[in-house]
């Protein structure tokens, strides 16, 4: 691959997507064969933002790759506030062989990569969340035998996995739909970006306000939570907004007879989607969520591969100045 980090899909092209996709694949089928691939290499984990899937999958893969893993919360760190992004880059770059942030500004992340000369990995953003779309399409080909041409409907908040969700099948050359009420679309720069690499590749990515009109025919219906961390005070307003955009088995049943329904989780049972779908034999949610610790392996490996443990940096002996 041509990149150091793993910070926003746009960054990548096609075949480095693809391959990243069939790594994590073979990983999952052989784990045994990687058992020691990061062995004696360590990973920070800066949480900004809490979470199950993320923490657990980062610090089981890269256990199960031979390596550790370092767990630093808001209290050890408080980007911005303590301690500055480029402090915080250039003290990990010289005691660990990866970082993986998940925080709020998107910036923050591009910071990191920009200091650090080690990789980072983009765990969320507000702006994007990389590794979830990785496992989305991990799950797809899985279960659909291939990406292009794939129909998805993506049907709620024009939020951050809506972002990469869109990046990534615009690189795979599959139809993404996204349907939001007015004004809750996905960022209009998000939206051109997609549209623009999907003409490149066979794929299509288009925006809709027609719930209906988008999940017709397609091969994966996918939602999300309608207030997403951050927005808790917004949640009572979202649910009155998107009371109609529930996915339910009516709406559900408007896609292929064998389409499948994803959920990047934590739900919310009863808002955005109902037990009926959540739990039927097409939901794929929870293999959807194992393949984050498959995928997320495949993404350290092949950052975290080559990076030395000890020392990367010089012994510097500062001249003293005499007056």
């Amino acid at each position: 691959m041509n990149v150091k980090s793993f910070v926003s899909i746009r960054d990548f092209v096609p075949s480095e997507l693809e391959s990243l996709l069939t790594l994590g694949r073979q990983i999952k089928a052989r784990p045994d064969l990687y058992a020691r691939a990061l062995q004696g290499k360590t990973l920070a984990m800066i949480f900004e933002k809490p979470s199950l899937r993320t923490r657990v999958t980062f610090d089981v893969g890269v256990q199960q790759l031979g390596g550790f893993s370092l767990y630093l919360s808001p209290a050890e760190i408080n980007l911005g506030k303590r301690e500055s992004v480029y402090d915080v880059a250039k003290n990990l770059e010289r005691m660990v062989q990866g970082i993986m942030i998940r925080t709020f500004a998107h910036e923050i992340v591009e910071e990191m990569a920009q200091y650090a000369s080690i990789p980072v990995i983009n765990g969320l953003t507000d702006f994007s969340h990389p590794c979830q779309a990785m496992a989305d399409y991990m799950t797809m080909w899985e279960i659909k035998g291939g990406l292009e041409g794939l129909k998805i409907a993506f049907v709620g908040d024009g939020n951050n996995v809506a972002h990469s969700l869109m990046f990534a099948g615009a690189l795979l050359g599959a139809e993404v739909r996204v349907a939001t009420p007015r004004n809750y679309e996905p960022r209009a720069d998000a939206i051109r970006w997609a549209q623009q690499r999907a003409s490149e590749t066979g794929g299509s990515c288009w925006v809709t306000n027609d719930v209906k009109a988008a999940v017709c025919g397609v091969d994966v219906v996918y939602t999300d939570v309608w207030a997403s961390m951050g927005q808790e005070d917004q949640a009572a307003e979202r649910r009155e907004v998107f009371r109609g955009w529930q996915v339910n088995f009516e709406l559900f049943r408007r896609a292929k007879r064998d389409a499948i329904f994803m959920h990047c989780l934590p739900a919310h049972r009863g808002e955005e989607v109902t037990n009926d779908v959540m739990d039927s034999p097409r939901s794929v949610v929870f293999q959807q969520a194992e393949n984050r610790l498959h995928v997320q392996k495949a993404i350290m490996l092949e950052l975290m591969k080559d990076v030395p443990v000890g020392r990367m940096h010089p012994v510097t002996m500062p001249e003293l100045v005499h007056a």
